[in-house]
């Protein structure tokens, strides 16, 4: 028995051995990561390769750059990721380093990075070209995101080989409706909300699209395509008309067909792209054509700089608004804590509060608005909307001094709702479960979610809800300066693009992040450029050990399992809802400003 027990004290003490040796390995190489820096020519050709490429809205460091070889049409570099900020800035650099030749795009699998930040990085390349440095893009089979951007080169070659499938159509947004589906399994329901426009739940009590919400996606459709119709009839020299009649009528079937309506400038082989990337270089043959990956060049060349005394602050609200302190989501206690500490700091004169959200808690909301309140009273406070600013995303920006919005932009969406499940025929027909309730009031239950709510529970909800509504048009009467029943002329939850915001009043002017720094600094101190200035990040992104040590703390989610799925908006819907209940279990009435679930837009 002695011997057994030896035994397995050898065998414990050998695997905490191991777990040791290998804990101690993983930080030497997590220590060789963080500390490694990626090579780079001594010139080039500057690469944006959307195969491997992701513009984001906040550059992540443990995301590593690497360099890898390249050819025409072969990845530069691998799985990398750049924010918007950041990649305007490399941009700006590399118009004034000799050591770039030209920017050489590759777009085909440029899909989801979002119309709006999109078009602040055509906006960055344009301004490249501005410096006399060409743009020149290849495609073998272009998206119409993808097009889009290339339509900004100075040439835009596509491949010659037979078997492309087009894919540059249009855009066109999806809209789910599960109510058919929640009445086989029993479930019913209660939508209350304010506001014809707000259709965020309309999909769990209806079973098609109600005639408000019809109109309002097709106001939002039609003026994002103008606004990319306009930009590309502009570059390419042809007419809008001609471009819509290209896609209504089906005639870019084929590459011919992209060449023929002045959509492309030359068709050619790989390797006779190859040729033309010599000669741009102006390089005897492709061989001696070196290529600098994007991310790469821009992590070197921003790290050299040497940053400013006085700071900017740019605040990064990105993702959803929530109570809890996600670290990955708009945590309203967190995201507080952070305004608050840029308030106190004497050395940030000025403030951008970068918008990408859709919304979320009314509560957290409110929060950030407060801070932001008191953050514009003793600095100047320009809000930059990206892909979204609707909803949440627009209560807490409201009242910053001046609100710039990119064309595509989704915003407004001031309107609020409660979504709540009720699950008593789903237990009895279903599972065959009844429930006996014992209250020590008439509506002690009401939360369970086990029966139906009365007319009188229903009203008292109501109440709540057009509580909120009110008071969320007078954030936006106060910070915008706009009458009340004006207001609630142009809210009701209705959606609107940046384009349309700006001519209603929601937004101050079309521009950039790059645009709202350059306000910030002016308004700081007249006459200075975002050059003189210190851009401070916040919050800021995880450390290569923190981004591995909360990946491996990480348990998927019914979320990330529903990602991508038509039924991804339900169970963020349910998701939301559980999010509400406290630690007791005891259900809450869940009241949000957000955007319709299923807002993507392709």
């Amino acid at each position: 028995m002695k011997g057994f027990w030896k035994a397995v004290l050898a065998v414990i003490c050998g695997l905490l051995i191991i777990r040791l040796v290998a804990l101690f390995l993983g930080l030497g190489l997590l220590g060789s990561i963080g500390g490694s820096k990626p090579a780079m020519p001594k010139e080039g050709v500057l690469v944006m390769d959307f195969s491997n490429l992701t513009v984001t809205e906040q550059t992540q460091p443990n995301q590593m750059p690497r360099l890898g070889a390249s050819a025409a049409g072969v990845n530069a570099s691998s799985g990398t990721s750049i924010g918007i900020h950041d990649a305007a800035a490399a941009l700006k650099i590399a118009a004034e380093d000799p050591a770039v030749k030209f920017v050489y795009l590759k777009c085909d699998m440029l899909m989801s990075d979002g119309y709006a930040r999109i078009q602040e990085l055509r906006a960055a390349l344009q301004e490249f070209r501005s410096s006399g440095k060409a743009v020149v893009a290849w495609t073998d089979a272009p998206g119409t995101l993808g097009y889009y951007l290339a339509s900004v080169s100075d040439k835009v070659y596509m491949s010659s080989a037979k078997g492309m499938t087009n894919m540059f159509t249009g855009i066109s947004t999806q809209l789910v409706f599960l109510k058919d589906l929640l009445d086989r399994l029993g479930v019913n329901v209660y939508l209350i909300r304010h506001g014809k426009y707000k259709s965020a739940g309309e999909m769990f009590v209806r079973n098609s699209s109600s005639e408000d919400n019809l109109e309002q996606n097709r106001s939002m459709i039609s003026s994002i395509w103008e606004s990319l119709a306009a930009q590309i009839s502009e570059s390419r020299g042809i007419s809008v008309e001609s471009l819509d009649a290209c896609l209504n009528g089906l005639k870019l079937n084929n590459a011919e067909d992209f060449l023929r309506e002045g959509l492309v400038d030359e068709l050619m082989s790989r390797e006779e792209l190859k040729d033309k990337l010599a000669a741009l270089y102006v390089a005897d043959s492709y061989k001696d054509v070196k290529f600098i990956p994007f991310a790469t060049y821009a992590q070197i060349k921003l790290a050299a700089q040497v940053p400013a005394r006085r700071k900017i602050a740019v605040v990064y609200a990105d993702g959803e608004i929530v109570d809890e302190a996600a670290k990955q989501q708009v945590a309203g206690d967190r995201f507080c804590e952070i305004l608050a500490s840029v308030r106190a700091d004497s050395t940030v004169k000025g403030v951008v509060l970068r918008v990408n959200s859709p919304g979320g808690s009314v509560m957290a909301s409110d929060k950030i608005r407060e801070e932001v309140r008191l953050l514009s009273a003793v600095k100047p406070v320009a809000a930059s909307y990206s892909n979204y600013a609707a909803s949440g995303g627009y209560w807490i920006s409201a009242g910053c001094d001046k609100i710039f919005t990119m064309p595509a932009t989704l915003t407004g969406s001031i309107g609020v709702f409660s979504l709540l499940p009720e699950f008593s025929k789903t237990l009895k027909k279903v599972a065959g479960v009844n429930i006996t309730t014992v209250g020590s009031h008439e509506h002690a239950d009401m939360m369970s979610l086990m029966r139906p709510f009365t007319a009188e529970e229903t009203a008292y909800l109501q109440k709540s809800v057009e509580d909120i509504y009110s008071t969320f048009v007078n954030v936006v009467c106060e910070g915008r300066e706009l009458e009340p029943a004006y207001v609630d002329g142009i809210a009701q939850g209705r959606v609107w693009t940046g384009s349309q915001a700006l001519s209603n009043g929601l937004a101050d002017e079309l521009g950039t992040l790059e645009d709202a720094i350059r306000w910030v600094a002016d308004a700081a101190d007249q006459g200075s450029t975002p050059e003189s200035w210190k851009i401070e990040q916040l919050p800021a992104p995880p450390t290569t050990m923190e981004a591995i040590m909360e990946a491996f703390g990480n348990k998927s989610s019914l979320k990330s399992s529903l990602s991508g799925t038509p039924f991804e908006s339900f169970g963020e819907a349910m998701l939301l809802w559980a999010s509400r209940a406290p630690k007791s279990g005891t259900p809450q009435p869940a009241t949000f400003a957000r955007l319709p679930w299923c807002m993507t837009i392709q």
